[in-house]
């Protein structure tokens, strides 16, 4: 309950339930020391008297002396009290944001000579001054000069922080008229830390739904009243100028990031892109680069990479464009080949019967068709995107491995095939010039398929001689292990070949040198191939190796496996997708027809309600509905998916699918929401009916309006009621002599004149559950229920014959009706009880009504237990004193006898 009462975020409050009880008894200990000191209109009367124009210029200074700590005060109290409390300082009848909003704007108002135009909002007409236009007195502007000089923007700003903690708050200042435009035009306030806390509340209204426009609205506005030629240079200038100060610039530069890359429209956030590149912000970055900030580097870095180049962008396009082009004619003539030459009878060359396929495939035309395809292929790695590449590799292939098949044993022919030409990339033109030296072997291609069985009634010649192999290639350059690659300053560098491990190794993320700057270092004349094999790299493996690993496996082969599986597949989903759907899918184990099946008919047994939730979030949208229906109107075959496009199939032809998953929830989930609403509704109306039907609590306020219209009747008259938060001060009215308070001195008159309400606290039920529950939600959730529960009835109109839904909707129809009765129930209670206690259900709900008494019944029994400990003291003082007076009496009456005697 005391956490509930804390206000914590969901994040916040799973971690405070992972403590022990010893660390969430000393937060809570904690948690109480924060009381609340004085109610909401105490701060507004000051702020107000602060806005009066019709003060006199003395009377004001003297007020403003105490201006900051006032709002010091607001702040500390709007940040540690109750949520209660911050929605009352919030409410229609308070007004507190319009008050803080018009002090910020009546505060700043000479604390920047920039602004053009005097820009108070609406509220003069509360302090009976007439406000025919928008231009303040002479007297209030004498006044705001005197406000200006104090603190008060940055308090102030911190009180608006300290309202957009709260989402209830947050929510307030994004409606409301002016108040982001105030804060926007707080950066024109000299002190930094200010305008660096301006920048952060900005930003976090920029990231919010509607926010982005909210906040260009308001430099729009900050542009018209300081006289800027365009926006955000005010912003800019103090960028600039405030280079001594690092968490403003981090602030600012933090964002000037997310105003202009938290936009979805490319072309808007071009736009505003070019509005900072136009105030000279690129090249206040480039002096920026070395800055000793970490911070700072960080948002520029990320600025810079997430900008848009234009012309690069456009440049890429039309290589694109020029790339696909040239794709297109090489599909052709690779298409060309194919239909000029029979592969079946090319593959079998070597031991072919037919003369003319020898005289067709000479080494001529091969030389003439590898001259054609391998320097456009150079050409394109070295020009386009990966994508092209991988199209363009795709159509090649198979021409190479009909070009490089290895020989594979055969029947004995009549005739010496003719061996195979050697290749060798460095005798290839290249578009940058020739290379040096021959590049890597290309990885071998696929083996060939078997050869044919022999016909019938001929025998296999085990022993007849094979026919040769293949020459091999060129050998390497003398003196050269490895292939090197020679740069344009004549600097040699080896190439090193990609170390195999056994097992996945983190990575060290170092800032690598480009082989082009290590000429001259200590790098050119290291060979760190060399100590690898002086050193035990097995051992270095299992040290340092990721986790969660099995046994060391061939990466190479499982990547040619994975590679060759994949490329026989045909996706249709996106990759994400697919590879979400996939880990979803391996959770249950079932086939896509049994799933499907089960979906028909919502079968919760066969799907656990954790796999139909996670399927919800993978429902086919209409563009892949219609990707998929194309696929199979053009009699595709099916196998040639993926198993995920293959689910998907399945489960888009399912009839109301998205209806058929929500009701598979709802019945799967309807048990657990029932089980968590009862408590709660039972909860408030157990509180509400004992709290309103409580004679001894009625005893306990009628004791308190006493005492306290006998205080303040002198002063400002009786009252016949009082709102419940007043309980809250009573600890806060001490006696005379500070010893006691208010709570103490009631406590002690139950005590003695009324014994028997002196438990009241007895009587009120389940009051601290209660606190804990939020009536709105628990409505709108059985509302939810209602909603599945007709979805479901309508689902069973259509298909009858549905057993699982039909004994679903019998079982459970009359315990939603139950429910349904019993918070109507609840709903009439609580409004019975906060009406019974003057107050509203409007603006007071059970999260704000309940901890009141909570809070009074705490705050009761402390000055109840002091009384009593007191009272036990004071006995034991007089029985003490008693005792020595009996002793002095007893001696006393030893001297008299003994003085007779002597007489």
């Amino acid at each position: 309950m005391p956490m509930n009462s804390m206000n914590l975020p969901p994040d916040k409050a799973r971690l405070l339930r992972q403590y022990d009880n010893e660390k969430k008894w000393e937060l809570i200990c904690d948690q109480e020391r924060f009381q609340v000191k004085n109610p909401p209109h105490t701060y507004i009367q000051k702020v107000r008297g602060y806005l009066d124009p019709a003060v006199t210029r003395k009377t004001l200074r003297r007020r403003v002396q105490e201006s900051t700590q006032v709002l010091r005060e607001l702040e500390i109290s709007l940040r540690t009290n109750h949520i209660g409390w911050v929605r009352e300082f919030l409410n229609e009848e308070n007004k507190g944001l319009d008050v803080l909003v018009e002090y910020l704007s009546f505060a700043q108002w000479f604390g920047s000579g920039t602004l053009k135009i005097p820009r108070f909002s609406t509220m003069f007409h509360e302090f009976t001054v007439c406000r025919s236009n928008n231009v303040p007195n002479r007297r209030t502007l004498k006044n705001s000069r005197l406000v200006s000089k104090k603190d008060d923007v940055h308090v102030c700003i911190m009180c608006l922080r300290a309202i957009m903690n709260y989402q209830y708050g947050f929510n307030m200042v994004m409606s409301h008229p002016h108040a982001v435009n105030e804060i926007a035009l707080s950066l024109n306030n000299k002190n930094p830390r200010t305008k660096a806390l301006v920048l952060e509340l900005l930003a976090a209204v920029c990231l919010v739904r509607g926010g982005h426009e909210i906040i260009l609205s308001a430099f729009d506005n900050f542009k018209e009243a300081c006289g800027e030629s365009q926006r955000f240079e005010k912003l800019m200038e103090y960028f600039k100028n405030e280079d001594n100060n690092i968490d403003f610039m981090v602030a600012c530069m933090q964002f000037i990031n997310i105003v202009v890359h938290s936009v979805e429209d490319m072309n808007f956030r071009v736009h505003l892109q070019y509005d900072f590149t136009k105030l000279c912000l690129d090249e206040y970055l480039e002096k920026l680069k070395h800055t000793e900030s970490d911070k700072l580097q960080v948002q520029i870095q990320a600025y810079l990479d997430n900008v848009f180049d234009v012309g690069s962008l456009l440049e890429d396009a039309e290589m694109k464009n020029a790339a696909l082009e040239r794709v297109e004619e090489l599909e052709e003539t690779i298409s060309h080949v194919r239909r000029t030459s029979n592969p079946s009878c090319c593959q079998h060359w070597p031991c072919g019967h037919d003369p003319s396929m020898g005289e067709f495939l000479t080494k001529g035309h091969w030389d003439e068709l590898i001259s054609k395809c391998i320097p456009n292929l150079i050409e394109q790695f070295c020009n386009c995107h990966l994508y092209v590449l991988l199209r363009l590799y795709r159509s090649l292939h198979p021409l190479l491995a009909l070009f490089y098949q290895p020989t594979t044993p055969v029947p004995p022919c009549p005739w010496i095939p003719i061996p195979y030409p050697s290749l060798s990339l460095s005798s290839l033109p290249v578009p940058n010039g020739p290379l040096e030296t021959s590049a890597p072997p290309a990885p071998p291609p696929p083996p060939p398929p078997p050869p044919p069985p022999p016909p019938p009634g001929s025998a296999m010649e085990v022993s007849a001689p094979l026919p040769p192999p293949p020459p091999p290639g060129a050998p390497p350059l003398p003196g050269c292990g490895s292939p090197t690659v020679i740069f344009n300053s004549g600097l040699s560098v080896k190439i090193k070949k990609p170390i195999k491990t056994k097992f996945r190794m983190p990575v060290f993320n170092w800032v690598a040198l480009k082989p082009n700057q290590i000429n001259g270092t200590v790098f050119n004349e290291i060979d760190d191939e060399r100590i690898l094999e002086d050193l035990n790299v097995e051992e270095f493996e299992e040290m340092f190796k990721t986790k969660a690993q099995g046994s060391a496996v061939d990466v190479i082969s499982t990547k040619q496996r994975v590679s060759q599986k994949a490329s026989n597949k045909v996706t249709l989903l996106d990759a994400n997708r697919a590879k979400n759907l996939a880990i979803t899918l391996r959770k249950v184990g079932k086939t896509p027809e049994e799933i499907c099946k089960a979906i028909q008919m919502f079968d919760l047994q066969t799907l656990p309600v954790d796999f139909v939730e996670c399927l919800m979030r993978f429902i086919p949208t209409e563009k892949e509905v219609k990707v998929l229906r194309q696929y199979e109107k053009e009699r595709k075959p099916l196998e040639s998916l993926t198993e995920e496009d293959r689910f998907m199939m399945h489960f888009s032809k399912i009839e109301r699918l998205m209806q058929k998953m929500t009701i598979m929830a709802f019945m799967a989930n309807f048990c657990e929401s029932v089980q968590m609403l009862t408590p709660q509704i039972h909860a408030i109306i157990a509180a509400s009916v004992s709290i309103k039907s409580s004679q001894k609590l009625k005893k306990i306020l009628e004791i308190i309006l006493a005492l306290g219209n006998y205080m303040n009747s002198g002063k400002r008259g009786a009252v016949y009621g009082f709102k419940l938060q007043s309980l809250d001060l009573l600890l806060e009215t001490k006696s005379t002599d500070r010893k006691q308070t208010l709570l103490h001195y009631i406590a002690n008159i139950v005590k003695e004149k009324y014994p028997s309400v002196s438990l009241f606290y007895n009587e009120l039920n389940y009051v601290e559950k209660a606190a804990a529950v939020s009536l709105e939600n628990v409505l709108l959730d059985v509302k939810e229920l209602q909603r599945g529960m007709d979805l479901s009835r309508r689902e069973y109109s259509i298909h009858g014959h549905n057993v699982l839904l039909k004994d679903f909707i019998a079982l459970n129809e009359g315990r939603l009706k139950q429910l349904q009765d019993d918070a109507k129930v609840a709903q009439d209670a609580f409004e019975d009880a906060v009406k019974f206690y003057g107050e509203s259900s409007k603006t007071t709900p059970p999260s704000v009504f309940f901890p009141v008494f909570v809070r009074f019944i705490k705050s009761y029994k402390v000055p109840e237990t002091d009384n009593e400990q007191r009272r036990r003291q004071e006995q034991m003082l007089m029985e003490r004193l008693l005792e020595q007076e009996a002793m002095m009496q007893e001696e006393n009456q030893k001297v008299g006898r003994f003085s007779n005697r002597s007489t």
